[in-house]
C-alpha cells in the first residue's frame, strides 16, 4: 500500500494529514482508534503511536485521556489583543463556566512582584490561583496578584461564583485600561498539568500580564497574573491590517 522507499510512519502521518484536510473526520469525534488504523494501513501499533504522537506535537491532533484523540480545529479561538475575563471568553464560545479556588492568601510583595505592580516590598498582594472549567472540563489555570492597598477587602468575595472584573470595575471603581502581555510555549510540569488533566510534558500556553487601570484619576498597574492555557481546548488568533 505505501512506498517502501519511505518510513512507514511518515506515510501513516501523510494519510492521517490528507483525512483531516478533506475533513473524512469529524472534529467532534475521535479519529479511528489504533487498532481501527492498524487494520487500515497494514502497519504495527508501533508505527501508528509514532505517527500519531508527532501529529500531536505538530498541531493536527490532541488526546482526551481516556476518550480518544481528536482533530485540533479554529473553533474556540480567541482575540489576542481584547481584554476579557476569563468567564466571558468562555460565555462567548456558548460552554458553561464554572471556576475552582485553589489558592487565596494575602501575601507579601517580593522584589519581582512589587516592580510590575509599581509598590514596595512591605505591601501586601492577594495572590488567587484558579481553575477555569468551560462545560466541567479545565481549560486555564491563573495565578493573580493584586495589591492590597488598591482592593482592600477582596477577600471577602466569593471568586469561585463572582468574575474578578466584575468586581474590579463594580465594587472598586476601577477602569481597567489595558494590558501589556507576554506569550511562551512549553510543556506542562506538576501541579499545572494536575490542574489541567493533562499528562506533563503536554504543550501549553503560558500568558504573563500587567493589568493596568485608572485609581485616582492615574493610570497605573492593578494585576499581575500567570495565566496558563490547555491548547487542545483553546487558541488565539490576532486580526492584522494595513
Amino acid at each position: 500500500m505505501f512506498d517502501e522507499k519511505l518510513p512507514k510512519y511518515y506515510l501513516v502521518k501523510k494519510a492521517i494529514v490528507e483525512n483531516i484536510d478533506n475533513e473524512v473526520y469529524d472534529s467532534k469525534e475521535p479519529i479511528p482508534s489504533e487498532r481501527e488504523l492498524m487494520e487500515t494501513y497494514q502497519v504495527s501499533r508501533i508505527t501508528i503511536r509514532k505517527a500519531i504522537d508527532e501529529l500531536v506535537t505538530e498541531g493536527y491532533l490532541y488526546k482526551v485521556q481516556g476518550k480518544g484523540t481528536y482533530v485540533k480545529t479554529d473553533e474556540g479561538s480567541n482575540n489576542l489583543f481584547s481584554i476579557t475575563s476569563c468567564t466571558e471568553d468562555v460565555l462567548k464560545l456558548g460552554l458553561t463556566p464554572s471556576k475552582k479556588v485553589v489558592v487565596s492568601e494575602l501575601v507579601d510583595a517580593n522584589v519581582k512582584r512589587a516592580k510590575a505592580l509599581e509598590i514596595t516590598t512591605s505591601d501586601n498582594v492577594y495572590m488567587i490561583g484558579r481553575i477555569l472549567y468551560a462545560d466541567k472540563e479545565p481549560l486555564n489555570y491563573t495565578l493573580t496578584f493584586l495589591p492590597e492597598k488598591i482592593f482592600p477587602g477582596l477577600s471577602k468575595y466569593d471568586l469561585k461564583k463572582e468574575s474578578l472584573y466584575q468586581i474590579i470595575t463594580e465594587v472598586y471603581g476601577v477602569k481597567i485600561t489595558k494590558a501589556r502581555r507576554t506569550i511562551e510555549a512549553f510543556g506542562a510540569q506538576d501541579e499545572i498539568a494536575e490542574y489541567l488533566d493533562i499528562e506533563e510534558g503536554t504543550p501549553i500556553i503560558l500568558f504573563r500580564c500587567i493589568t493596568y487601570g485608572i485609581v485616582n484619576g492615574r493610570e497605573i498597574p492593578i494585576e499581575n497574573f500567570k495565566c496558563y492555557y490547555r491548547t487542545d481546548k483553546f487558541k488565539f488568533y490576532i486580526d492584522q491590517v494595513r
